[in-house]
Protein backbone atom coordinates (compact mmCIF):
# COMPACT_ATOMS: atom_id res chain seq x y z
CA UNK A 1 0.00 0.00 0.00
CA UNK A 2 3.04 2.26 -0.14
CA UNK A 3 1.78 3.73 -3.42
CA UNK A 4 -1.23 5.09 -1.52
CA UNK A 5 1.04 7.43 0.44
CA UNK A 6 0.56 10.07 -2.22
CA UNK A 7 2.41 12.89 -0.41
CA UNK A 8 5.46 10.94 0.77
CA UNK A 9 7.75 12.03 -2.06
CA UNK A 10 6.81 15.71 -2.17
CA UNK A 11 9.85 17.69 -1.07
CA UNK A 12 10.78 21.32 -0.49
CA UNK A 13 14.18 22.74 -1.34
CA UNK A 14 15.79 25.12 1.18
CA UNK A 15 15.57 27.78 2.39
CA UNK A 16 12.09 27.18 3.79
CA UNK A 17 9.88 28.51 6.55
CA UNK A 18 7.35 26.43 8.45
CA UNK A 19 4.52 28.68 9.58
CA UNK A 20 2.56 27.22 12.49
CA UNK A 21 -0.71 28.79 13.62
CA UNK A 22 -2.62 28.01 16.77
CA UNK A 23 -5.85 26.08 16.26
CA UNK A 24 -8.90 27.29 18.21
CA UNK A 25 -6.78 29.63 20.33
CA UNK A 26 -9.73 31.95 20.98
CA UNK A 27 -11.00 29.42 23.49
CA UNK A 28 -7.50 28.87 24.89
CA UNK A 29 -7.03 32.61 25.49
CA UNK A 30 -10.36 33.20 27.23
CA UNK A 31 -8.74 33.45 30.66
CA UNK A 32 -5.68 35.47 29.66
CA UNK A 33 -5.38 39.25 29.89
CA UNK A 34 -6.59 41.23 26.89
CA UNK A 35 -5.43 42.36 24.42
CA UNK A 36 -2.01 40.91 25.31
CA UNK A 37 -0.79 38.71 28.12
CA UNK A 38 2.96 38.41 28.63
CA UNK A 39 2.45 35.03 30.32
CA UNK A 40 1.08 33.60 27.07
CA UNK A 41 3.74 35.31 24.93
CA UNK A 42 6.44 33.89 27.22
CA UNK A 43 5.00 30.38 26.94
CA UNK A 44 4.98 30.69 23.14
CA UNK A 45 8.56 31.99 23.06
CA UNK A 46 9.81 29.34 25.50
CA UNK A 47 8.14 26.58 23.45
CA UNK A 48 9.81 27.87 20.31
CA UNK A 49 13.15 28.03 22.13
CA UNK A 50 12.68 24.38 23.13
CA UNK A 51 12.21 23.50 19.46
CA UNK A 52 15.46 25.31 18.66
CA UNK A 53 17.39 23.61 21.48
CA UNK A 54 15.88 20.15 21.86
CA UNK A 55 14.28 18.95 18.63
CA UNK A 56 17.51 18.08 16.82
CA UNK A 57 16.07 19.67 13.66
CA UNK A 58 18.51 22.61 13.68
CA UNK A 59 16.31 25.51 12.56
CA UNK A 60 18.28 28.70 11.91
CA UNK A 61 15.89 31.05 13.71
CA UNK A 62 12.20 31.64 14.42
CA UNK A 63 9.96 34.70 14.40
CA UNK A 64 6.65 34.79 16.27
CA UNK A 65 3.74 37.01 17.21
CA UNK A 66 0.26 36.35 18.56
CA UNK A 67 -0.45 32.63 17.91
CA UNK A 68 1.86 32.41 14.89
CA UNK A 69 5.34 30.85 14.84
CA UNK A 70 7.59 31.02 11.77
CA UNK A 71 10.49 28.55 11.85
CA UNK A 72 13.27 29.13 9.30
CA UNK A 73 15.56 26.45 7.90
CA UNK A 74 18.61 27.07 5.71
CA UNK A 75 19.06 23.29 5.52
CA UNK A 76 15.99 21.08 5.55
CA UNK A 77 15.63 18.07 7.84
CA UNK A 78 13.98 14.87 6.56
CA UNK A 79 15.41 15.58 3.10
CA UNK A 80 12.75 18.25 2.71
CA UNK A 81 9.80 15.82 2.91
CA UNK A 82 6.68 17.97 3.26
CA UNK A 83 4.62 15.42 5.19
CA UNK A 84 7.37 15.22 7.82
CA UNK A 85 8.01 18.96 8.06
CA UNK A 86 4.38 20.01 8.46
CA UNK A 87 3.58 17.30 11.00
CA UNK A 88 6.59 16.92 13.30
CA UNK A 89 7.32 20.63 13.77
CA UNK A 90 3.77 21.71 14.75
CA UNK A 91 3.40 18.61 16.93
CA UNK A 92 6.63 19.46 18.81
CA UNK A 93 5.43 23.05 19.33
CA UNK A 94 2.02 21.83 20.50
CA UNK A 95 3.61 19.41 22.97
CA UNK A 96 5.92 22.08 24.38
CA UNK A 97 3.14 24.65 24.72
CA UNK A 98 0.75 22.08 26.22
CA UNK A 99 3.34 21.35 28.91
CA UNK A 100 3.86 25.07 29.56
CA UNK A 101 0.16 25.95 29.84
CA UNK A 102 -1.04 22.59 31.21
CA UNK A 103 -3.80 22.13 28.65
CA UNK A 104 -4.15 20.39 25.29
CA UNK A 105 -3.13 22.54 22.32
CA UNK A 106 -2.74 22.02 18.57
CA UNK A 107 -1.16 23.88 15.66
CA UNK A 108 -1.64 23.61 11.94
CA UNK A 109 1.30 24.32 9.65
CA UNK A 110 2.31 25.09 6.09
CA UNK A 111 5.65 24.80 4.32
CA UNK A 112 6.80 27.86 2.36
CA UNK A 113 9.88 27.62 0.10
CA UNK A 114 11.80 30.90 -0.13
CA UNK A 115 14.98 32.26 -1.62
CA UNK A 116 17.30 34.15 0.73
CA UNK A 117 16.11 37.40 -0.86
CA UNK A 118 12.50 36.33 -0.26
CA UNK A 119 13.23 35.93 3.46
CA UNK A 120 13.75 39.68 3.83
CA UNK A 121 10.37 40.44 2.24
CA UNK A 122 8.64 37.62 4.10
CA UNK A 123 9.80 38.91 7.49
CA UNK A 124 8.75 42.46 6.60
CA UNK A 125 5.27 41.21 5.63
CA UNK A 126 4.82 39.08 8.76
CA UNK A 127 5.98 41.97 10.96
CA UNK A 128 3.49 44.25 9.18
CA UNK A 129 0.81 41.66 10.00
CA UNK A 130 1.96 41.74 13.64
CA UNK A 131 1.39 45.52 13.63
CA UNK A 132 -2.09 45.20 12.06
CA UNK A 133 -2.96 42.56 14.63
CA UNK A 134 -1.67 44.88 17.35
CA UNK A 135 -3.83 47.81 16.19
CA UNK A 136 -6.92 45.65 15.76
CA UNK A 137 -6.54 43.88 19.12
CA UNK A 138 -6.15 47.10 21.10
CA UNK A 139 -9.05 48.69 19.21
CA UNK A 140 -11.39 45.74 19.62
CA UNK A 141 -10.84 45.35 23.36
CA UNK A 142 -11.15 49.11 23.88
CA UNK A 143 -14.64 48.88 22.36
CA UNK A 144 -15.46 45.87 24.53
CA UNK A 145 -14.44 47.87 27.61
CA UNK A 146 -16.89 50.57 26.50
CA UNK A 147 -19.67 48.00 26.78
CA UNK A 148 -20.05 46.83 23.19
CA UNK A 149 -20.87 43.18 22.61
CA UNK A 150 -18.42 40.94 20.76
CA UNK A 151 -20.51 41.20 17.60
CA UNK A 152 -21.03 44.97 17.85
CA UNK A 153 -17.33 45.58 18.51
CA UNK A 154 -16.31 43.41 15.55
CA UNK A 155 -18.76 45.19 13.23
CA UNK A 156 -17.59 48.63 14.35
CA UNK A 157 -13.95 47.65 13.82
CA UNK A 158 -14.73 46.68 10.21
CA UNK A 159 -15.86 50.22 9.50
CA UNK A 160 -12.92 51.97 11.16
CA UNK A 161 -9.69 53.02 9.48
CA UNK A 162 -6.33 52.49 11.16
CA UNK A 163 -6.13 56.23 11.90
CA UNK A 164 -9.59 56.22 13.50
CA UNK A 165 -8.55 53.35 15.75
CA UNK A 166 -5.37 55.23 16.67
CA UNK A 167 -7.38 58.36 17.53
CA UNK A 168 -9.93 56.43 19.59
CA UNK A 169 -7.19 54.75 21.62
CA UNK A 170 -5.23 57.99 22.05
CA UNK A 171 -8.34 59.60 23.58
CA UNK A 172 -8.33 56.73 26.08
CA UNK A 173 -4.67 57.33 26.93
CA UNK A 174 -3.22 54.52 24.81
CA UNK A 175 -0.40 55.47 22.42
CA UNK A 176 0.17 52.45 20.18
CA UNK A 177 3.68 53.64 19.34
CA UNK A 178 4.63 53.33 23.02
CA UNK A 179 3.28 49.86 23.76
CA UNK A 180 5.87 47.12 24.41
CA UNK A 181 7.97 46.36 21.34
CA UNK A 182 7.08 42.65 21.38
CA UNK A 183 3.41 43.51 20.92
CA UNK A 184 4.14 45.75 17.92
CA UNK A 185 7.03 43.93 16.26
CA UNK A 186 7.02 40.34 17.44
CA UNK A 187 9.68 38.17 19.08
CA UNK A 188 12.77 36.58 17.54
CA UNK A 189 14.30 33.33 18.77
CA UNK A 190 17.80 32.90 17.39
CA UNK A 191 21.25 31.51 17.95
CA UNK A 192 24.03 33.69 19.29
CA UNK A 193 27.71 32.83 19.04
CA UNK A 194 29.93 33.10 22.10
CA UNK A 195 33.35 31.93 23.25
CA UNK A 196 33.83 29.49 26.10
CA UNK A 197 37.18 29.03 27.85
CA UNK A 198 38.29 25.43 28.24
CA UNK A 199 41.28 23.15 28.67
CA UNK A 200 42.89 20.73 26.19
CA UNK A 201 44.27 17.86 28.32
CA UNK A 202 46.34 16.42 25.46
CA UNK A 203 48.15 19.68 24.73
CA UNK A 204 47.88 20.83 28.34
CA UNK A 205 46.76 24.22 27.16
CA UNK A 206 43.92 26.55 27.98
CA UNK A 207 41.81 27.06 24.85
CA UNK A 208 38.88 29.15 23.68
CA UNK A 209 36.07 27.20 22.02
CA UNK A 210 33.37 28.69 19.81
CA UNK A 211 29.84 27.87 20.93
CA UNK A 212 26.31 29.03 20.24
CA UNK A 213 23.29 29.46 22.48
CA UNK A 214 19.60 30.12 21.80
CA UNK A 215 18.32 33.51 22.93
CA UNK A 216 15.02 35.40 22.79
CA UNK A 217 14.94 38.95 21.41
CA UNK A 218 11.88 40.91 22.58
CA UNK A 219 13.12 44.31 21.35
CA UNK A 220 13.21 44.04 17.58
CA UNK A 221 13.84 46.78 15.04
CA UNK A 222 11.56 47.14 12.03
CA UNK A 223 12.74 44.61 9.48
CA UNK A 224 12.19 47.22 6.75
CA UNK A 225 14.89 49.52 8.20
CA UNK A 226 18.64 49.30 7.67
CA UNK A 227 19.03 48.03 11.23
CA UNK A 228 16.43 45.36 10.58
CA UNK A 229 18.00 44.28 7.29
CA UNK A 230 21.39 44.04 8.96
CA UNK A 231 19.88 41.77 11.61
CA UNK A 232 18.34 39.52 8.95
CA UNK A 233 21.69 39.32 7.14
CA UNK A 234 23.30 38.16 10.39
CA UNK A 235 20.58 35.54 10.85
CA UNK A 236 21.30 34.14 7.40
CA UNK A 237 25.04 33.89 8.02
CA UNK A 238 26.06 30.39 9.03
CA UNK A 239 27.87 30.12 12.36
Amino acid sequence: MKEREIYSNIRAAPPIVIRANGRNFKKLLEHFKKPYDKKFATAMADSTERLMRESGLNPRFAYMFSDEINVFFLKTPFQGRIEKLDSIIPSFLASALSLALKTTISFDARVIPLSERDIYKYLELRQAEAWRNHVHSHGYYALRERGLSKRAAALKMKGMSSQEIHDMLFERGVNLAETPAWQRRGILIRKEAYQKPGYDPKKRLRVIAGRSKVIQDWELPLFSTEEGKKLIAELLTEM
